[in-house]
């Protein structure tokens, strides 16, 4: 009676490394303000699952089950909050001038996932594909709380050192501007193929 942790660790690195509604704002925010300013709204995105990870362990989806409009509404609402943070990909300038402000700071990472449709998803399939019938509740939940966090803890900076690099390369270009709204389309792409495409990835 255990989780199939090397199984699930394949899943979870495929999972938190490809492109999604968070990796989308980490590759954003290092665009903007660089790896390093971004670090506190990296460490935040990556504890944010840990808000997902427990209640979905210890029994949100029995909720789930009894009130299946919650699940809805907050489907819809996740959503929304995502296309909003598109929204401000695609009009955004990487221009480094007066009104630039901070970065994100930890609490705003720390929303991003609990507003995640994709993140939902992958936890959800990681209980139900990944863990034997009979195994303690304790041990389930946090196998999958240190595998997730592991990875995200290697791959998100990488994300953000990634935009960080790209917009480097475009910044005051023509390409520019194709970069940001192509972040913000695949931002929009990744929750929509999670609303309708029936997967997690």
């Amino acid at each position: 009676m255990a989780v199939a942790t090397g199984s699930f660790l394949l899943f979870a690195a495929s999972q938190v490394g490809t492109p999604g509604p968070a990796n989308m704002a980490l590759l954003a925010t290092g665009a903007r303000y660089g790896l390093r300013q971004a670090l506190p709204f990296v460490a935040g995105v990556a504890l944010g699952k840990q808000l997902i990870i427990w209640p979905i362990g210890f029994g949100l989806m029995q909720l789930a089950e009894s009130a299946p409009w919650i699940f809805e509404a907050l489907k819809w609402i996740s959503a929304a909050y995502i296309f909003w943070l598109a929204w401000r990909v695609a009009n955004m300038s990487l221009h480094a001038d007066h009104n630039i402000g901070a970065a994100p700071g930890f609490f705003a990472g720390l929303a991003v996932h609990p507003l995640n449709p994709k993140a939902w998803a992958m936890i959800t399939g990681g209980f139900t594909s990944f863990v034997s019938p009979g195994t303690s509740t304790l041990q389930a939940t946090a196998t999958i709380a240190i595998c997730l966090f592991v990875c995200q803890v290697i791959l998100h900076p990488i994300w953000t050192y990634g935009g960080e690099k790209i917009a480097s390369a475009v910044k005051g270009h023509a390409a520019e501007r194709y970069l940001l709204r192509t972040l913000a389309a695949l931002t929009v792409a990744s929750v929509l193929f999670v609303l309708f495409g029936g997967g997690t990835a």
